[in-house]
């Protein structure tokens, strides 16, 4: 199978969160099963194609309601694979340091960004002299490929691939005002209420789950809970419409990338069968974060600094918790309340807190090792990926009943543990 594979995000290229590691993992997985997969994402500014050795090849241009932006393509491959890796530039819209945001303000022109890039990425197969089979679109960023290819094959002019949606995060869904609508190039009938309309806004995630051949999302029970109004936000109805076609799929790891036996991030590697380098790793990362090597519990957190990671969950209980005389690594980036929040704590208890309000990839490997236990208390959780992390590096994981970590984690009974 030819699959077109689109992520707004794709590690070692750019990354927020999880959803890069798996755009970065899941094309070389498919690879190896034989398909062909080709990966596309934006050419962010702070995206080094250079050192990723990426070539020059040609330009697409999308055209939206009468306004032409053209895309610079350049080629590459994901490192380790054969997989094409391919970044669609134009610098007026994603030549910029953040993503999606800056300072935790999203940028005003996110619609035009994003629509144009995925306008941009229907025209990448005829320069490519290339058919995929399928179209895979990931979060909101991407959902309007969906809907320009549904555009596109209307009254069967056209031949379109199968699509799949994949929802990493459906608290993330992509609101505009309904004003901004013309200007996605898509007809009227796109814009009601079985279509992308939500209470009388432009619903971009809602274009994947409507008009998506397939759709699927990160885990089982989160598959379930979005189906539910608690956890749906809003969108439960549209979903259990297109149940039959819905999926829940854990993520993956990509354990070539994630293993203590020969990550170059770590001091010392270890084993299951000979864990002593963990100690090793401990020490070394309490050096590395200020806090005085002692035999005290060392409790680990990375995350995107949000409500939803229940961060200030555990800013309510920190001062307790240093009672314990336990240590404790925060490293993550996000809502500037909860960095000032957490910096005050750190000033509080300099020798037991260290925090990181930074992203930092081989720091992120060597708190997995170097923590005895890591916590995850989200208040919904979509799939996790760091507490599998945590359970292949023998860092024991603390987390909330819900999505991807309930099907992840599992009690340490007495009975489980003799299963």
């Amino acid at each position: 199978m030819q699959i077109l594979y689109v992520s707004p995000e794709v590690a070692p290229f750019a990354k927020t969160g999880g959803l890069a590691d798996v755009a970065g993992a899941l094309p070389i997985a498919l690879e190896r099963l034989g398909h062909e997969v080709k990966v596309v994402m934006p050419k962010y500014g702070s995206v080094d194609a250079s050192r990723w050795a990426f070539q020059p090849g040609g330009a697409v241009t999308a055209s939206l309601a009468g306004r032409d932006h053209r895309f610079d393509v350049w080629k590459g491959r994901l490192p380790g694979s054969g997989v094409e890796a391919i970044l669609l530039a134009n610098d007026r819209l994603f030549g910029r340091p953040g993503l999606y945001q800056e300072q935790g303000v999203d940028y005003a022109d996110n619609l035009e960004r994003f629509s144009a890039f995925s306008r941009a990425v229907i025209e990448l197969p005829g320069l490519l002299s290339w058919s995929p089979d399928l179209l895979h679109a990931n979060d909101w960023q991407t959902a309007l490929t969906v809907a320009y290819l549904r555009l596109r094959s209307r009254g069967g002019a056209q031949p379109s691939p199968a699509t799949l949606f994949t929802i990493h995060n459906i608290g993330y869904m992509g609101l505009f005002p309904a004003a901004a609508f013309p200007a996605l190039g898509l007809p009227p009938d796109f814009f009601t209420p079985e279509t992308m309309e939500f209470y009388g806004q432009i619903n971009v995630m809602k274009a994947g789950l409507v008009f998506g051949t397939l759709l699927n999302t990160v885990s089982p029970t989160y598959s379930r809970e979005i189906q539910t109004p608690e956890l749906g936000h809003g969108l439960d109805g549209v979903l259990r419409k297109r149940r039959q076609e819905l999926f829940g799929i854990v993520n993956g790891v990509d354990y070539t990338q994630w293993d203590p036996a020969q990550d170059p991030h770590l001091p010392r590697p270890y084993t299951a069968q000979d864990p002593s380098g963990k100690r090793l790793c401990k020490s070394a990362l309490q050096k590395e974060c200020g806090l005085p090597v002692a035999p005290a519990p060392l409790l680990g957190m990375i995350t995107r600094l949000a409500p939803q990671k229940g961060v200030d969950l555990v800013l309510e209980t920190l001062d307790e918790l240093m009672r314990l005389e336990v240590q404790m690594i925060v490293l993550g980036s996000g809502d500037p309340a909860l960095h000032e929040a957490l910096q005050r704590a750190a000033a509080r208890h300099p020798r037991q807190l260290a925090v990181r309000l930074v992203f930092d990839e081989p720091l992120a490997h060597r708190i997995e090792a170097g923590a005895d236990i890591f916590l995850m208390p989200s208040r919904y959780e979509p799939c996790g990926l760091n507490q599998l992390y945590s359970l292949r590096y023998g860092t024991i994981p603390i987390v909330r009943r819900t999505g991807g970590l309930a099907d992840t984690v599992i009690d340490a009974t007495p009975s489980n543990l003799a299963s």
